[in-house]
């Protein structure tokens, strides 16, 4: 397929913004790889509306975080009419809001942990009653984990609550599931074998995530044959119910009794050394390259 002039959409101003430039890279490479006219494009230096007149006939998105996953460069790419990968604005939006992404998944059958949205005049008191101890603080729009705290004590909430105010506006506190950690990627309508991931004492952090070997990925998961194909299932429509498209990952909890809640969903993953999109092909028997050339397939505006 001749895809033209390929602008990959890299760094930008998120919080995400290093992790962002690690996986734009692998990504261009990848592409250059098998002979795509690739070019880097940072929006952080360089306004969208470039792009057409620079010549570019379509675009590779691996913004994460911000404008770059929020629905924001979709809107305007859409705009432009240009193609691009990844999910559409709406979708975008949706997924990038984990209060939103929890009420559209609650009330279409798709399971996922107790919460509370957290406004300066919630009790933690009352909160920590209605969900119990431990508790997840997290910003409702950031991804990697940034600014997610394990609370263990009344005493704990109110730093939590500020560490995530420092990232977004919105906040919830969520029900702490334990359980084996998993993820569900898609690619198209296709859903891949789960990743298992064991991190050092459950620790799947911003820098265990990224920086360190510490943590262990398994695929194939290593799960019952039939819970794993009941819980694909149950991510595929988890997809499609927030109407994304092109490719994306869900996170969720395994718990000890054989049911699961899903977490969140991204729509535009990691493409670094240590993401589990990639992994989770491997062993479908597609190579990076083949996954990012699936991918840029799939891309569409509108």
């Amino acid at each position: 397929m001749n895809f033209g002039k390929v602008a990959v959409l890299m760094g930008g101003t998120s919080a995400e913004r290093e992790i962002s430039l690690i996986s734009g890279q692998a990504v261009l490479s990848a592409l250059r790889q098998r002979d795509v006219d690739a070019h880097a494009f940072d929006i952080a230096d360089r306004a969208l509306w470039d792009l057409p007149a620079s010549g570019f006939n379509r675009v590779f998105n691996i913004l994460h975080g911000g404008a770059g996953e929020d629905g924001t460069v979709q809107g305007v790419l859409d705009l432009l009419k240009i193609p691009y990968t990844g999910s559409g604005v709406m979708a975008s939006a949706l997924a990038m809001d984990k209060w939103r992404t929890k009420l559209c998944w609650s009330a279409s059958g798709v399971p996922t942990p107790q919460y509370v949205v957290l406004t300066p005049e919630t009790n933690a008191i009352e909160v920590i009653q209605a969900l119990g101890l431990p508790i997840i603080i997290k910003p409702a729009r950031e991804g990697s984990s940034l600014g997610v705290t394990k609370v263990n004590s009344a005493g704990e909430f109110a730093a939590a609550v500020e560490l995530a105010h420092s990232l977004d506006s919105l906040v919830i506190a969520e029900e702490f599931v334990t359980g084996v950690e998993l993820t569900a990627s898609m690619l198209g309508e296709r859903a891949l074998p789960l990743v298992r991931i064991e991190a050092p004492e459950g620790k799947y952090d911003y820098n265990n995530k990224y920086f360190t070997d510490a943590v262990s990925y398994h695929c194939p998961s290593g799960i019952d044959p039939n819970l794993e194909t009941q819980i694909l299932t149950v991510a595929v429509h988890a997809f499609q119910v927030l109407g994304c498209r092109g490719w994306g990952r869900s996170d969720l909890i395994l718990r000890a009794d054989g049911s699961f809640s899903f977490l969140e969903m991204n729509t535009a993953p990691g493409m670094t050394g240590h993401s589990l999109v990639p992994i989770a092909a491997k062993a479908a028997g597609i190579e990076f390259s083949d996954l990012v050339l699936a991918i840029l397939t799939e891309a569409r505006h509108g």
